[in-house]
């Protein structure tokens, strides 16, 4: 189920671009262009993009955010923090897609408040099936909050 109001927004927070490339590519033959997907490269223009400050500030904040870990700038541990702080943000549900599968990396994102964590697979058609059965579950299965 996505969200009953509105378009589904996702964000998608990401520095590898070959790895953006797969993951929109996933999520739109999944939802098609009934869905809104942006992509940043690092953690402050996430954090920008959800304050809707600078060149983000006339944007709708997102139905979901799906995160890299490793970033440049602020990672997404640090990401995970802030939004688990802020009122306003922590309903937005948060799915880590990383290439760590280290135990570590998991508790501590769940931690601080991921909704799921997904370890990307090595090969680009493991991570389009990986990713193409995330987005089956949160845009077709789950019921997204809509944003404050």
């Amino acid at each position: 189920m996505t969200p009953p109001t509105a378009k589904p927004r996702v964000l998608l927070a990401e520095d590898n671009l070959d790895h953006a490339f797969f993951t929109t590519r996933a999520f739109r033959e999944v939802h098609g262009t009934e869905l809104e997907m942006v992509t940043v490269t690092d953690g402050e223009q996430l954090l920008d993009y959800l304050h809707q400050r600078g060149e983000y500030s006339d944007v709708a904040r997102p139905h979901l955010i799906v995160l890299d870990l490793k970033m440049p700038k602020k990672g997404g541990l640090e990401v995970l923090e802030e939004l688990s702080r802020d009122d306003r943000l922590r309903s937005i549900p948060v799915v880590v897609l990383s290439s760590s599968d280290r135990p570590e990396d998991v508790t501590q994102s769940y931690a601080r408040g991921a909704n799921s964590y997904v370890t990307k697979p090595a090969t680009a058609s493991g991570l389009r099936d990986g990713v193409s059965a995330l987005a089956r579950y949160w845009m077709d299965l789950a019921t997204l909050p809509e944003p404050a």
